[in-house]
């Protein structure tokens, strides 16, 4: 979305926060630090209310915002849930940014798919953001399109080198393996527990927020660091600080569409990787020595072992081979195709020279 605010104010409008049952509904509006072309704009409405109120108040918020937009509107949706109060909107291109399959996440809303199927039908394009999603939706609308995990290989290579141990860290001893990322229902705690209890000797870092797992339901162990969320601009230090980067994910319903932006991102950092049989990881990165795949917690520790020979080894031949790989990934070769496809939709409605406006609903 940075780039595309190269040439249009991108608004990213959040999920709402509630307040006081007295208080006025209102839009908390800011601009992104670094980012004078973007909005962040974060609805404030009372707790308690009816669903059928919270989507009047925001329907009603959204419009005063749009109506002080000029030029083309673009409606670009990460989920559809947000569909309930933006509808009406008058867009001149609507797109379906399609990143998970949410109706297999846990506590996923009984009209999900209901809504993702008017999003659909109402979408000028479909983006997937992994193999096994395009092949999911591609027989369900007539342009959609496959654009994989890219990466910023810049900011991520900041890790092979030159990083400070973040304070939380740099006590903990090594050998280290982490991951960063949310903790929730498409994380594997039972085999990070078995991990821990096989590898006494191993420190397990884990950087990230904690969702829908209740506390007392993750594994403590001596061995085991929870260090909480961290922001973009400080990954590359924690990922800098360990020798292997971890991919524990669950094979369940929530993991079958998975394209994970770790696996490039980590690689980019310099360091081996090891992963569950994720779909997607296996059929795009699984024939690279530096990505081991493993389904159960022996594999995985003997996979482990592998990749913390490998991190010894820096100047070998799977960091290059890694290397090629991604130099075929790019944020901006992706933009670049994604910004073509939403012209040609443009170019059939609003006048060429017409600055567009893009709205993301996340």
């Amino acid at each position: 979305m940075s780039r595309f605010a190269d040439d249009m104010t991108v608004v990213f409008w959040e999920e709402p926060m509630d307040i006081g049952r007295r208080e006025i509904p209102f839009l908390q509006v800011r601009e992104a630090e670094g980012f004078p072309n973007i909005r962040v704009v974060v609805p404030h409405l009372p707790e308690g209310v009816s669903e059928k109120r919270r989507e009047a108040a925001l329907k009603r918020l959204l419009d005063a915002h749009v109506a002080c937009i000029k030029g083309p509107l673009v409606a670009w949706y990460y989920t559809p849930m947000m569909l309930d109060f933006s509808s009406h909107l008058d867009a001149d291109a609507v797109i379906y940014d399609c990143m998970d399959e949410l109706s297999k996440f846990r506590f996923a809303p009984e009209k999900l798919l209901d809504l993702e199927q008017e999003l659909i039908d109402r979408a000028d394009l479909v983006f997937t953001g992994g193999s096994s999603l395009y092949e999911a939706k591609k027989d369900r609308h007539d342009s959609v399109h496959l654009f994989p995990s890219s990466v910023d290989r810049v900011h991520f290579a900041k890790a092979r080198g030159g990083c400070f141990d973040p304070a939380d860290q740099e006590q903990l001893p090594r050998p280290r393996l982490g991951f960063y990322g949310v903790i929730d229902e498409r994380f594997d705690i039972e085999l990070l527990d078995k991990i821990a209890q096989m590898r006494p000797e191993w420190t397990l870092v884990m950087v990230g927020p904690v969702a829908k797992i209740a506390d007392e339901g993750l594994p403590r162990r001596p061995n085991i660091h929870y260090l909480g969320n961290k922001t973009y601009a400080q990954l590359p230090a924690y990922l800098a600080g360990w020798d292997v980067a971890l991919m524990p994910f669950a094979m369940n319903e929530s993991t079958q569409f998975i394209s994970p932006t770790k696996t490039p991102e980590y690689l980019a950092g310099g360091k081996p990787v090891v992963s569950t049989p994720v779909k997607d990881v296996v059929r795009h990165y699984g024939h690279l020595e530096g990505v081991q795949i493993a389904g159960d917690a022996e594999s995985f520790a003997a996979a482990c072992e592998k990749a913390l020979e490998l991190a010894r080894d820096r100047g070998g031949n799977w960091l290059a081979e890694a290397d090629l790989l991604l130099s075929a990934t790019s944020w901006h070769t992706t933009q670049a195709r994604m910004a073509g496809l939403i012209s040609e939709v443009l170019g059939t409605r609003v006048a060429a020279k017409t600055p567009a406006m893009l709205v993301a609903a996340e």
